[in-house]
């Protein structure tokens, strides 16, 4: 069972410091607050800066996927230039 806590003021609760210590959340950072059953879930929320939004894309997660997959397969070719590169791909 965990550390009971008082609701304060504006519903405010502080987390315990023996909970704080098993997840690493820094002040300042968000929380996802959500009502499951008869619980309250607090999750920490991982923020990605706006220009790294392009990389986190679904488009973009299949073909990193398909890249590695092509790798470990050994379908890859190594050129010795980008020109040689850029003919290859009719660039």
């Amino acid at each position: 069972m965990g550390t009971t806590v008082k609701v304060r003021e504006k519903y405010q609760v502080t987390i315990p410091e023996e909970v704080r210590g098993k997840i690493p959340l820094k002040v300042g950072e968000r929380v996802e607050v959500t009502a499951r059953n008869n619980e309250i879930v607090i999750r920490p929320v991982v923020e990605i800066p706006k220009d790294q939004a392009w990389f986190w894309s679904k488009q973009w997660q299949e073909q990193i996927s398909q890249s590695i997959k092509d790798l470990q397969k050994g379908k890859i070719k190594v050129f010795k230039s980008v020109k040689e590169a850029r003919k290859h791909f009719g660039d």
